[in-house]
């Protein structure tokens, strides 16, 4: 019967190491080939190691928590027998080594071989425990799997408890705390965060938009769109086509400090921050100055999805030049974004509402929707961040011009 090792995949060379964040199996359950064992959390990505053949997992080497790199050995797999009807039990005990089965016969010196499986009295044996101080609820008084997890977690927490100071003398009455770790993605997003508010000149600048034209062209058009293109035609298209043009006239924002230089990008690869689960992430939609409104609304939807269900590579969030973020899908109303290092700029958009405004000295009511611009001051200076905000603004409430390109 063949063994098989769990290796962490290759990480990217901008990743150092990565941590376990769950395993899905435990010692002594079976897999099918291709399903997945452990999953791997990057400061970018969490990568999924899946199994290379049927069988059951023998060993655990790296747990939950651990930190490994590239090509560390996670654990391993035995192969399962395909005929016989051999048990995970009986897989694990063939498949152990030499000192596991002289364990698991010390062990077994004081457990009798009715009261235990193969496989619970290796894993007592692993643990040093004492069999007779394990309450067994199996059929019979058997001790289970479950029953030493059991003993194992209560250790642990006493352990963890005698390294705690003692809580303050209070009465909390039947309130309730929970206390999780930070994920790697949570520990990057924060560290990032702080990295941007200390190294660079942040200065926030506001403006609003009248959204009417636009939300008059998506009703028109928009259920012939979704018939030719197969997709929806979305608000973020048109901020993209915006966001794009104003770039060609305001190179500063599309450039980046490196040092005592300054990089200006000829191409336009915009990051888009989306909402996942595990937190934050802003995957890059490239060259948008060469895709049409189509292309966009499947690409952002593309990564969407894909943020959804972890399914994000290193790939997917390296590179953008500038970021947009959108507070208003989840009813934001004035925000001012945080840059996303080494870009310069990042555009907030907000929610639509209905507000009465000014025209043509008339009060009328339109749906406006206000734009905040972060950047960095030591690259952009005021008139910059204005004009390329008003050409945004302007853009938007003649999104004629958007397809002339003036």
């Amino acid at each position: 019967m063949s063994n098989f090792e769990i290796i962490t995949p290759d990480l990217p060379e901008s990743v150092a190491d990565a941590t376990v964040v769950t395993w899905h199996k435990k010692v002594g359950d079976s897999v099918k080939r291709d399903e997945i064992l452990v999953e791997i959390e990057t400061d970018k990505v969490v990568l999924e190691v899946p199994a290379v053949s049927d069988g059951v997992l023998e060993t655990i080497i790296e747990a939950e928590g651990a930190t490994v790199v590239s090509k560390q050995l996670l654990g391993k797999l035995s192969a399962a027998a395909v005929a016989g009807g051999v048990t995970k039990e009986s897989v694990a005990t063939q498949e152990s080594t030499p000192a596991d089965r002289h364990n698991a016969t010390l062990s077994s010196e004081s457990v009798g071989s009715d009261s235990v499986s193969p496989g619970v009295r290796r894993l007592i044996a692993e643990h040093d425990l004492n069999a007779e101080e394990i309450k067994g609820t199996g059929v019979g008084g058997r001790i289970t799997r479950e029953d030493v997890e059991k003993v194992l977690a209560a250790k642990a927490q006493s352990a963890k408890a005698d390294n705690k100071p003692a809580p303050a003398n209070f009465n909390v009455g039947n309130r309730e705390e929970k206390r999780v770790p930070m994920t790697r993605l949570r520990k990057r997003i924060a560290e990032r965060l702080l990295e941007a508010k200390n190294s660079t000149a942040m200065l926030t600048t506001f403006n609003e938009v009248d959204m009417a034209p636009i939300m008059k062209l998506r009703k028109t058009y928009g259920e012939k769109f979704e018939k030719q293109h197969g997709t929806r035609l979305g608000f973020m298209s048109f901020y993209i086509k915006a966001v794009v043009e104003a770039l060609k006239r305001y190179p500063e924002v599309n450039a980046s400090i490196d040092g005592d230089d300054i990089v200006y990008h000829n191409y336009f690869d915009i990051s888009i921050a989306v909402s996942t689960p595990r937190g934050l992430v802003t995957p890059v939609l490239r060259n948008c100055d060469k895709l049409s409104m189509a292309d966009i609304e499947k690409e952002i939807k593309t990564l969407a999805d894909k943020g959804r269900d972890g399914k994000l590579t290193v790939e997917d969030l390296t590179g953008g030049n500038f970021t947009i973020t959108n507070g208003g899908v989840f009813g934001s109303l004035m925000s001012t974004p945080i840059i996303n290092p080494p870009q310069s700029a990042i555009l907030g958009m907000h929610a639509i509402k209905d507000r009465p405004v000014a025209v043509n000295g008339e009060v009328v009511i339109r749906p406006m929707m206000y734009l905040a611009l972060s950047y960095d001051h030591r690259l952009i200076d005021g008139r910059e961040s204005v004009g390329f905000l008003v050409t945004i603004k302007e853009l938007l409430e003649d999104p004629t011009r958007l397809l002339l390109e003036i």
